[in-house]
């Protein structure tokens, strides 16, 4: 479970790919709801992407989750260093 208390990760959830199949990703959040993954052109073109989530899903790993759009995030759970 996230337990950052920063406000600024409030927009990011935890969870589990529980299916990748093309063009469709579903993934569980730690509450145990179910959303769609929303892919870009890029990730549905891209054939390295859908093995990275193959092996993801078949992993278990838990994964950082945009609350909003329902997107992966690429920069995993680091924040921007504070200047």
């Amino acid at each position: 479970m996230l337990l950052d208390t920063d406000p600024k990760i409030k927009n990011i959830t935890a969870v589990q790919l529980v299916k990748v199949t093309y063009p469709l990703v579903i993934a569980k959040t730690e509450d145990g709801e179910f959303v769609k993954v929303t892919l870009s052109d890029d990730q549905l073109q891209d054939p390295l992407f859908w093995d990275t989530l193959k092996n993801i899903r078949k992993s278990q790993l838990w994964v950082p989750l945009g609350r909003h759009f329902h997107q992966l995030l690429s920069n995993d759970w680091l924040m921007p260093a504070a200047q």
